[in-house]
């Protein structure tokens, strides 16, 4: 099945002339490579397909959204344009993401497609699990190897409170459909609130356990300007871990996904628990990774502001890879050497939501 019928599109008002915020000092890497000036490699791109999300997470984005016209937007065929230059550049994992990738439309057809892709070998989703009950089954014949699901909560209310709109049943049933299609690897992404979900660490792993499937705890980040002080809902990951000690023997692991968590398995159980910790185990110098937003805005870091917009590239020209690669490689040139989200944990500098990079 083909998605939307690509027709040569305009580039959006204020994107004709970007370019990107590069100066001789900062753009010296490797030439012709995806390696930056810091000798590291990228192995791995996360793509947003879509800023929208049917759940609207206080930590993640406002509770009133304007969010962008379809124009805006990346094709699912210029998704897969992008995706397909990058895996014949080297990289070997792509994560789709959101905002909430399943409810854009067909969204399960360009998984398909960049499965196929030779030099592909692992296609990760990152999903809320609204839409998992309807779509895990399909999603696994299509080649996707591993979800991810957020789950912060296992209590209705306060699912329905962190969300603002969201439903806890139609997230266990996403679960266990995840479970069900058969997926190598199934994993809860828990992002941690001093006051808000604290209390639940020790239940969370425990569910885990007992579906067999894996959970990461996620330090908050100052991603742009929400309704509460993330300085004051920031919990750390070695205060988690002594949450969790006297609850599970967990034994450290090497084993690793590709990202930046660390692990720790509980015997006799096929669970790990992973820390993406940003703020305490800053993980900057191993960074193999950068973000493609919906709009096509290429970030080589998260946790800055620089970027390229690769949509102009796309659409000016539409049947010549190599701008495209070269606008790539010029990237790696103003990947920086990493995050400062410490220090903009009171004062964020990035304004943008998490929701328009892409979890």
């Amino acid at each position: 099945m083909r998605n939307e019928s690509l027709n040569l599109e305009s580039v959006p008002s204020g994107l004709e002339h970007f370019t990107p915020p590069t100066t001789p000092a900062t753009s010296s890497h490797a030439p012709g490579t995806l390696v930056d000036k810091y000798g590291r490699h990228i192995t791995y791109i996360r793509l947003s397909i879509t800023d929208r999300c049917d759940f609207r997470c206080f930590y993640c984005m406002a509770e009133e959204m304007e969010f962008l016209p379809r124009d805006h937007l990346l094709s699912l065929e210029e998704c897969l344009r992008v995706i397909g230059t990058f895996v014949g550049m080297g990289v070997t994992k792509v994560r789709i993401t959101g905002g909430e990738p399943l409810v854009r439309r067909n969204a399960v057809w360009l998984m398909r497609e960049a499965a196929r892709l030779e030099g592909l070998k692992e296609l990760v989703v990152t999903t809320n699990g609204s839409q998992l009950e309807r779509y895990a089954a399909e999603m696994r014949e299509a080649g996707v190897k591993r979800v991810n699901i957020s789950l912060d909560t296992l209590r209705a209310d306060r699912f329905k409170a962190i969300t603002r709109v969201g439903e806890l049943s139609k997230v266990l049933r996403g679960i266990d459909a995840a479970i069900a299609a058969g997926f190598p690897g199934v994993k809860l992404n828990t992002v941690m609130m001093r006051g808000v979900n604290d209390d639940e660490f020790v239940d969370l792993v425990r569910f885990a356990v007992d579906k067999g499937i894996d959970l990461s705890f996620i330090e908050e980040m100052p991603l742009g300007t929400v309704d509460h002080p993330r300085a004051d809902t920031y919990f750390g990951s070695d205060e988690a871990m002594a949450l969790l000690r006297p609850h599970f023997e967990l034994l450290s692991s090497a084993e690793t996904t590709g990202g930046p968590a660390r692990y720790w398995r509980i015997p006799g159980t096929r669970t790990k628990v992973g820390f993406i910790s940003p703020h305490s185990h800053n993980f900057c110098d191993s960074c193999n990774r950068v973000r493609i937003t919906c709009k096509g805005e290429l970030y080589p870091c998260l946790g800055q502001n620089d970027a390229l917009a690769l949509m102009p590239v796309l659409r000016t020209h539409p049947d010549d890879d190599a701008p495209l690669r070269q606008a790539i490689v010029d990237t790696m040139g103003i990947k920086p050497k990493g995050h400062d989200f410490n220090r903009q944990m009171h004062d964020p500098k990035v304004i943008r939501f998490m929701s328009m990079t892409g979890g």
